[in-house]
Formats: C-alpha cells, sequence, structure tokens
C-alpha cells in the first residue's frame, strides 16, 4: 500500500479535488502552510483490465500485460481483463455495447471497484463508463501519472508530477461530477456541483501557473549547482531504457553506491550523477534518469523534460536493455522513438543488454552493444573496458612531448583525457592519447 505523498501547492479551498489513485480513493487535506497531502484507503482496489484491439494497432498484448504490471505496481489487485477487437473505438462508451454489459455484470458480481482502461479516454467516455459501471473509471495515462505521483522523492520531482497532473485533469472537468464525487468520500458521498467545478478550473490554471514558475526557479538553480559540480570539459555518460531495465543497477555496479533499486516500474524518477574513475585519472560522470514506456503521457514528457534534459546534454548514451523480457524489441523501439521526440538521436549510443544471466536465446538489435548481468562483478570490468574503447571512439588521438618542467600539467591532461602510452626520451616524455574534440585546445601548452 502506497504511503501518503507531499506535494507543495499553492494554497487553495478544501473542496479542490485530486483524482484518485488505484491503489485507493483519496482526499485532499491541506494545511497552513499550503502543503496537501494525498491519502489512500487502506483497503486495496479491485480492478478489471479493458482494452479495444484496433488493427492498426501493433503489440497490443504487450500493451496489456504492461498495463497489468502497471494496476498492480500501484497497489490494485487485477481480477480480470477484457478485449474486444473493433475497427474503431466507440466514441461514447469505447467499448461496444454488448462488451459493456458484460464488463457490467462482472463488476456487480465480483465486487469490482475500478476499472482501467488501456487507452487514453475522452472526457465523454470517462463520464458514460463510469455512469455504466457505477465505480470509478481511470485511463492508462492518468494511472502513470498516480505511479510516478507514488515514485517522486525530490522536491522538483513532486512538482513536476503534480504540474502534469493538472494538466491531464483540467480537460476533464466538465461534466466529470460523478468521478469527483466518488473521490471526495466513497460512492454516494456528497460531491461538488458544477459551479464548484468552475472554481477547480480557475484554481487549477492558477496552480499550473504558480508550479511553473517554482520549476523555473528550481531549473535554474539545478543547472547552477550543475555547472558548479561538473566541469564542461568532463566526459559525461547518461544511462537511458525502459522501465524496469536495470538502469539504476549498472549504475550502482559502476559507483560502488547504494542508489534505490528494485523490480518495479518506475523506482527511479530523480536524475542522479556521479562521478567515476575510467581509467587512471581520466574522470566521467553517469547520470540515471527516469525509465521510458509504450505511451508515455505527453503530460509527462512535457514536465519532465527538464530532469530528461540531463540525459540530453551528455556526450554517450548508455541504453540499458532487459534481455530477459521477451518484449526487448519492442522496448528498445519505444526507447528509440522518444530519443526522436527529444532530439537525442545525434548522441552516440552504446546499448547493454542487462540481465543475461535469466535470458534466453538472445538476438541483438541494438549495436555496438555488451551483454553482461548487472549483478556479476565481473561485469563491470566488461562494461569499463567497452566504454574505454567507445570513448576512443569518440575522441581523437594526439601525440605530444611533455617537457620536465611541464610535469605537473600531465595530471590536469589525465582528467580529460585517455592517456595511451609513455615513452621516455632525453629531457622529455612522449605521450600519446585520445582527448576530446572540445578539448583539444587544451594540448596547445604541450606542442613546440
Amino acid at each position: 500500500m502506497v504511503n501518503p505523498t507531499c506535494f507543495s501547492l499553492k494554497k487553495i479551498k478544501a473542496c479542490d479535488l485530486f483524482f484518485a489513485p488505484a491503489c485507493g480513493i483519496i482526499e485532499v487535506d491541506y494545511f497552513e502552510k499550503g502543503f496537501a497531502m494525498i491519502e489512500t484507503a487502506k483497503q486495496q482496489e479491485r480492478a478489471i483490465l479493458v482494452g479495444v484491439e484496433l488493427q492498426e494497432i501493433e503489440h497490443f498484448d504487450m500493451s496489456m500485460e504492461e498495463l497489468a504490471s502497471l494496476a498492480k505496481t500501484a497497489g490494485a489487485e487485477v481480477v480480470a481483463s477484457y478485449t474486444q477487437k473493433r475497427e474503431r473505438y466507440d466514441s461514447k462508451s469505447f467499448v461496444g455495447s454488448g462488451k459493456l454489459e458484460e464488463i457490467k455484470a462482472m463488476v456487480d458480481a465480483d465486487e469490482i471497484t475500478t476499472v482501467i482502461v488501456n487507452n487514453r479516454l475522452t472526457p465523454r467516455q470517462n463520464t458514460n463508463l463510469e455512469a455504466a459501471f457505477g465505480v470509478k473509471v481511470i485511463d492508462r495515462m492518468q494511472l502513470i501519472l498516480d505511479i510516478f505521483a507514488m515514485r517522486a522523492r525530490s522536491h522538483e520531482g513532486k512538482l513536476q508530477v503534480h504540474l502534469a497532473q493538472l494538466k491531464y485533469m483540467l480537460p476533464r472537468l466538465a461534466g466529470q461530477g460523478i468521478m469527483l464525487s466518488r473521490q471526495a468520500g466513497g460512492i454516494g458521498s456528497r460531491g461538488p456541483g458544477e459551479s464548484q467545478l468552475e472554481l477547480n478550473r480557475r484554481s487549477i490554471r492558477n496552480q499550473i501557473a504558480d508550479i511553473e514558475r517554482q520549476l523555473k526557479i528550481v531549473e535554474k538553480n539545478r543547472e547552477t549547482i550543475r555547472e558548479k559540480r561538473v566541469d564542461s570539459s568532463t566526459f559525461k555518460i547518461g544511462l537511458i531504457g525502459y522501465t524496469n531495465a536495470g538502469k539504476s543497477t549498472i549504475m550502482n555496479l559502476m559507483t560502488d553506491d547504494k542508489q534505490y533499486e528494485a523490480n518495479e516500474l518506475f523506482a527511479t524518477l530523480d536524475a542522479t550523477t556521479k562521478k567515476i574513475y575510467l581509467k587512471d585519472q581520466f574522470q566521467v560522470t553517469l547520470t540515471d534518469t527516469v525509465g521510458f514506456i509504450q505511451d508515455l503521457p505527453t503530460e509527462l514528457v512535457a514536465a519532465f523534460k527538464s530532469t530528461l534534459e540531463e540525459s540530453r546534454n551528455v556526450d554517450l548514451l548508455l541504453h540499458v536493455i532487459d534481455a530477459s523480457d521477451p518484449n526487448h524489441e519492442e522496448h528498445e523501439k519505444v526507447v528509440l522513438d522518444i530519443l526522436k521526440d527529444l532530439d537525442m538521436t545525434d548522441i552516440p549510443r552504446l546499448a547493454i543488454y542487462n540481465k543475461m544471466d535469466v535470458a534466453d536465446n538472445l538476438v541483438a538489435t541494438v549495436f555496438p552493444n555488451v551483454r553482461l548481468s548487472a549483478r556479476d562483478k565481473g561485469s563491470r570490468e566488461a562494461l569499463r573496458r567497452l566504454l574505454i574503447d567507445e570513448i576512443q571512439q569518440i575522441f581523437e588521438p594526439f601525440s605530444i612531448k611533455v617537457h620536465q618542467d611541464q610535469a605537473y600539467k600531465l595530471y590536469q591532461l589525465s582528467q580529460l583525457a585517455l592517456l595511451d602510452s609513455y615513452t621516455f626520451e632525453t629531457e622529455v616524455e612522449k605521450i600519446t592519447g585520445y582527448i576530446s574534440p572540445k578539448n583539444k585546445w587544451k594540448l596547445e601548452e604541450f606542442y613546440d
């Protein structure tokens, strides 16, 4: 069950409401200092999953399996799954009338509390489905937003999730009196009327503007901290991948850190950056950030843009792939599509096929790549060697002569360059290695 999650909010009326997470009905309690606590009911919700397979949809079964994982991550008990093949979604009820009655019968007979739909519902569809079933209905996007709200730990992460929630909820207020009433205190409890919904709309717009202002300040402060923490000449590596691929485990493997890792979706939302030594004194930074998923809500992509840009400003992307997942090829495509949307396809990329200890008959589809198990300490050395080889491909070779009176400068150079060989000559030391094109100017003082 999910612990209550705090969000920093502009203080608003106590009757303002938020959508319910899949793990329980929520109530919003406002405190004097302008903080809101989202509290979940203690009972586990019993959920039915609903999906419609259109002819043009690829990997429908994978998507439904993923929806079940998302629901369980949110704390729901998945009781049943209903699917239907159609040429198009029903504009009123998403599914056809026959399937609607079938689901309704299951809801009534098995004490179902929540219906989760594997698509983004229109406000009209959401309202009609709730009226038909008499229970809460949420869609895939709302479910993902809820999980992000559960996972957010930092002040910035909570602000980003809250912003995405508000932007998602704003166009869905009109006509949702049934849903909002139920979220306020369960079926049959008193809820806001239409005039109150209009008040919510204005309040939400004000909150959106306020949070966006706060995020600009946070982003500016984070940029300042990043500039102080990491010299622009330092080589930067970003970890990317589908959610639960093992990015945080790779991070811990390379840094000897104890960053939170778990076999669950979206275990990491906040960007984490660590320094590591790859060879001698050569330093790089390694950044872990939020994982990707199929149909990631656009509200989240927009809200987490600044966090995702932690990986956008890197020199090399490590694409972590769960080799044990039978759908890993589809997951790879999702990641590549999101990289394209974020204008990150020009960044060099190295694939890491992780969890090879439990993978069967892997056929690699991303190159260059390395196969390993982050649980195996021997994989650390294999990954380190591969990273060095890959960085050498990105860097440019050089050869310099270091005079005895310049020896003190060699240490500084060794932090920025991969030094390869040393040859001692009379009063000079000949050194070869590889250096980033942007740092090549630092070699000028060594040339005669």
